[in-house]
């Protein structure tokens, strides 16, 4: 995948992340007996952050004045891809996918030095974990509904309010948390808070698993919860705004991450067709399977020319709104249609509970939920197309 991209940084990153993987990683998953619905120890994460610190992978993908490679955003996408494909249990940690670098990039220009220093630069050196916690019980997709609030005490903000299905805060140490902040404003003035997750009233709850059975996601309850002001992350009332500016390129990323997953089923179909003998000979040689190894192929190389196309526009600067809606809506259900193939050529060991193919089936299927819907993606999309039309009405 992404053969084409030759900035010598990159190639040398890619090599440094395949020999962490099978010479460090997946010894250690053995090691441990780690699986992939196994809860995930946190002196385990906090053991891969620092040593894929050390070997320069962990932060690779920001500035190089904020002590990464400096790579672009389609060589992110070269790296996420290739880790997803890897099949290591802990290859979303090698970036820091769930709670480092690449969660808080493109938001650190609104830090101040004092957050800069307390906050984020211990995320980019594999010593903390962070999560931004948006999503309410009742404000899933309609993002500005939530009730989580804010209230000016003093010098300090008291905050209220339950975040539901945050990804990696079972283990973050703190949390950039959109809250209310002017409820009687319309639409109601949103601001990102940073809190640490160990402060009195702050309770992180992990009672249910997603349907890959991964515990990476989790509750955050705030009850009279404290917080300097000094802890308004991108001013009073941008909250919003800052979230938006960072879905675009969040919806862009998760697309490698499915293209890995779906390639590593689509390579263990391929293999599997080859050795799986029926009727006395192998069933690759059925035109079922061959038909169906055809379209897994097809539409592999789609995903990856338009990830490819997609992030070459966000490196210029280009609008993403609609690039990466439509992006994140064709990837997500092309490559859960890979995933389904690829449990059909399996047969009954593709069905099999805990089997890679399995795995993979279940984990694309959430991703037509994350980041917005598919549903959502489709309004996106029509919105900008119709704008034209209804101007003119």
């Amino acid at each position: 995948m992404f053969d084409n991209l030759t900035n010598p940084v990159l190639v040398e990153t890619r090599a440094s992340i395949q020999r962490y993987i099978h010479e460090e990683l997946l010894p250690l998953e053995r090691e441990l007996g780690l699986g992939s619905e196994d809860a995930w120890p946190r002196h385990v994460l906090r053991g891969v952050w620092r040593r894929s610190s050390e070997l320069g992978l962990y932060a690779a993908c920001l500035p190089v004045e904020l002590g990464g490679k400096g790579l672009n955003i389609a060589e992110q996408c070269a790296l996420k891809a290739d880790l997803a494909a890897s099949g290591a249990v802990l290859a979303p940690h090698v970036l820091g996918d769930l709670g480092g670098p690449p969660r808080v990039g493109n938001m650190l220009k609104y830090a101040t030095p004092d957050q800069l220093a307390r906050y984020f630069q211990p995320v980019i050196r594999g010593e903390k974990s962070t999560c931004f916690a948006l999503t309410e019980p009742h404000s899933g997709s309609d993002a500005q509904s939530i009730s989580t609030t804010a209230v000016v005490d003093g010098d300090d903000l008291v905050i209220n309010g339950r975040k539901h299905y945050i990804s990696g805060a079972p283990f973050a140490d703190f949390a950039i948390v959109m809250c209310v902040t002017d409820a009687t404003a319309s639409p109601p003035a949103i601001t990102a808070v940073l809190i640490d997750l160990d402060l009195p009233g702050v309770k992180v709850s992990t009672e249910y698993v997603p349907m890959s059975g991964q515990h990476i996601d989790g509750d955050i309850e705030f009850v009279n919860v404290r917080v300097p002001r000094a802890n308004i992350f991108g001013g009073e009332g941008n909250g919003f705004k800052l979230g938006m500016s960072r879905i675009n390129v969040n919806r862009l990323l998760h697309c490698p991450t499915m293209l890995g997953l779906a390639t590593k089923a689509y390579a263990s179909s391929l293999e599997y067709a080859g050795q799986r003998r029926q009727f006395g000979g192998p069933i690759a040689r059925f035109q079922a399977i061959q038909h169906m190894l055809a379209d897994m192929a097809a539409a592999l190389w789609a995903c990856e020319s338009m990830i490819a196309q997609t992030a070459t526009l966000a490196d210029s600067g280009a609008d993403l709104r609609v690039k990466a809606a439509a992006c994140k809506l064709f990837i997500s259900e092309r490559c859960f249609e890979v995933a389904d193939k690829a449990v059909q050529i399996h047969g009954n060991v593709g069905v099999t509970r805990g089997h890679p193919v399995e795995q993979a089936f279940r984990k694309l299927r959430m991703f037509r939920i994350f980041t917005g819907t598919s549903e959502i993606q489709r309004n996106t999309i029509a919105r900008a197309i119709l704008e034209p039309m209804q101007a003119k009405a």
